[in-house]
């Protein structure tokens, strides 16, 4: 993977300041520190830094076409590329590497924003066209990769990180209030939101032009669930497992392709467990595995990762974590994540990707997106069960009516009661926040598009949202991406394959949750390569050390952030109220019922961490 940046002029030509794009660039060496490239015209300026994967030597970036009038800076990896470059070979364009990415250059030629139909990868990438004079940038479908963008002074700038974009001094440092709401009250940020006010994040599966004086943003791919009364689910059982299983082995196949040494985190859970399994059935080379082993056992699952650390006999490295391990590297989580967080995973995350590096392994596969496609968290049975026995209490009138708005849907219950969430969140934001609460708040803004939630099977319905709003920006992003190229590590992620979602979607729903038990279809694949008490076990949730833990501890850093006098000053909190919190998760027997209860002291203290690390402004 790599670190892009640029600056395009919208409308009419201008000197491109190459010291600030040089600086830029710079910005984003941990995610490309091998080399470093720059393109620039009077129309536009970019800015790459590489972290070699395939053609060390040749892949440099940015890359041109034949004749010099198609250039690109790509960050990611095109899992297809093969067949591609062989079929471009084929209809007369010369390649001057072997890197993947390379391809884009030649089947944009081909295809302009055609191309987008035709790749399997994860990708975020900008293509000038001298000839047209038009910049095309694009996000991979499922939003492995990040690409944020501002416009200022009739400019368009754009980088794989804000921190990038924050260096120009046009650009206004401002928290975006309803980022912030939106952060309370979903999983995570959905895009284009971001926490910095007029900082966008373009969305997974869109593609911004910028052409004619104009900028403009548009869907080139979405989910494609079938509506209840049009699916067609035909086929044997055996059929749909043989399918997925065969697509799910060309899928950790592609992956593995790199010039580089390549491992898996591994956690104990069916996923990575799966995941890893099938690396050893298609490749004969040894690859490295890595464990977070949790101090508290609560939070552990050793048992499980030593059980497939014996299964699959590849090389391995735990790495022993807890609460003091994550304060210590908390504000380095914060910054490479460019948002306050709700929960402490992230750090370990960054623990495993520097382990990684420090073992000279540049690529990981992970089992990311196979809950959100294959029914794996708890609310998919929650769900059944409520069709089954009723929804018991009647729901208020005021949160159906949240519920309308935000999903359109009355019934659609989504992590928890929004109207009762409400009076949480008031309750926690300063008297200054809440005056103006009516203008920043997150639902009355939408989340996704409702319409596309209109008669799909209720299981389908969850998954699509769970893939919008908790996937791509937040398990893919602040805790995937940004904690994995900190240490300039490249994750890669079998499940989000096309050909993967493709299978899944074609599905009976009952497929993924069969009764109450969720995963069905993996786990009977999962059954031939992992042991049974692997394949059979419960979804333990991935979690990790929170605020009561860092109470306990009392760095003297936590201790000035969630001070009367500090939250007071910066003007967003109620001071009062987060000494009420600090009282609360402070005693002995405390323990919050994750992942069914926000952390919002954690909220509380890693925004401080983020107001500091980014000179945002007090309110």
């Amino acid at each position: 993977m790599c670190g892009i940046c640029g600056v395009v002029n919208i409308r009419e030509p201008r000197t491109i300041d190459e010291r600030l794009l040089g600086a830029m660039t710079q910005t984003l060496i941990h995610r490309g520190p091998d080399n470093d490239g720059y393109f620039v015209t009077e129309r536009v300026g970019f800015g790459v830094r590489r972290l070699s994967i395939i053609d060390l030597p040749g892949g440099n970036q940015p890359m041109s076409n034949e004749d010099g009038t198609v250039h690109l800076i790509c960050n990611g990896e095109i899992f297809n590329y093969l067949d591609l470059r062989r079929e471009l070979i084929g209809r007369g364009h010369q390649f001057r590497s072997r890197s993947d990415v390379e391809v884009l250059v030649h089947l944009y030629e081909e295809e302009g924003q055609g191309l987008l139909g035709r790749l399997s990868g994860q990708f975020a990438f900008a293509i000038f066209d001298e000839r047209r004079q038009s910049v095309l940038l694009a996000r991979d479908q499922f939003g492995v990769l990040p690409l944020f963008y501002t416009v200022v002074d009739d400019t368009l700038i754009f980088a794989s990180e804000i921190k990038a974009i924050l260096l120009d001094p046009r650009v206004e440092r401002r928290v975006d209030l309803t980022g912030l709401d939106q952060l309370l009250s979903l999983p995570g940020l959905v895009s284009p939101r971001t926490m910095f006010a007029g900082i966008q994040s373009l969305p997974p599966g869109h593609f911004l032009e910028v052409r004619n004086g104009s900028v403009r943003t548009a869907e080139y791919w979405d989910v494609p669930y079938p509506r209840e009364a049009d699916a067609l689910y035909g086929r044997k059982e055996e059929d749909d497992l043989a399918d997925l299983e065969e697509r799910l082995l060309s899928s950790v196949e592609q992956r593995l392709q790199a010039d580089v040494p390549a491992g898996a985190y591994l956690s104990g859970g069916l996923d990575s467990s799966l995941v890893t399994s099938m690396m050893r059935r298609v490749s004969r080379e040894e690859m490295k595995t890595f464990s977070i082993a949790f101090e508290d056992p609560f939070f552990g699952e050793r048992e499980y990762q030593a059980l497939m650390v014996d299964h699959v006999k590849f090389p391995h490295r735990q790495i022993d974590y807890g609460a003091a391990d994550v304060a210590a590297c908390l504000p380095q989580v914060i910054w490479h994540g460019e948002s306050p967080l709700k929960e402490t995973y992230n750090a370990a995350t960054f623990a495993l990707s520097a382990a990684a590096q420090s073992d000279g392994v540049r690529v990981v596969l992970t089992g990311e997106g196979a809950d959100e496609l294959f029914a794996g968290y708890a609310s998919y049975r929650f769900d059944a069960f409520r069709r089954e026995q009723g929804n018991g209490r009647p729901v208020p009138s005021e949160e159906r009516l949240l519920r309308e708005k935000l999903w359109g849907d009355p019934d659609f219950h989504y992590e928890t009661s929004q109207f009762a969430f409400r009076a949480v969140k008031q309750n926690l934001f300063s008297d200054t926040v809440n005056g103006r609460y009516g203008d920043f708040e997150f639902s009355q803004f939408g989340v996704i598009d409702r319409a596309k939630l209109e008669g799909l099977h209720p299981l389908h319905k969850r998954s699509y949202v769970d893939m919008k709003v908790r996937l791509a920006d937040h398990l893919l992003s602040d805790a995937g991406d940004r904690m994995l190229l900190a240490h300039s590590v490249e994750g890669r992620f079998p499940f989000l394959d096309i050909g993967v979602l493709n299978s899944a979607a074609r599905m009976p729903p009952d497929l993924k949750l069969r009764g109450f038990r969720e995963k069905y279809v993996l786990r009977k694949i999962a059954a031939r390569y992992v042991p049974g008490v692997i394949a059979e076990r419960e979804k333990f949730p991935f979690a990790a050390p929170g605020s009561p833990q860092l109470l306990r501890l009392n760095p003297e850093w936590v201790e000035d952030l969630l001070s009367y006098e500090t939250v007071a000053r910066q003007g967003y909190f109620n001071p009062t109220e987060v000494q009420n919190l600090r009282k609360r998760y402070s005693a002995p027997d405390f323990m919050l019922n994750i992942p069914y209860e926000a952390d919002l002291l954690l909220v509380v203290l890693t925004f401080g961490l983020f107001l500091q690390l980014f000179g945002m402004p007090d309110l």
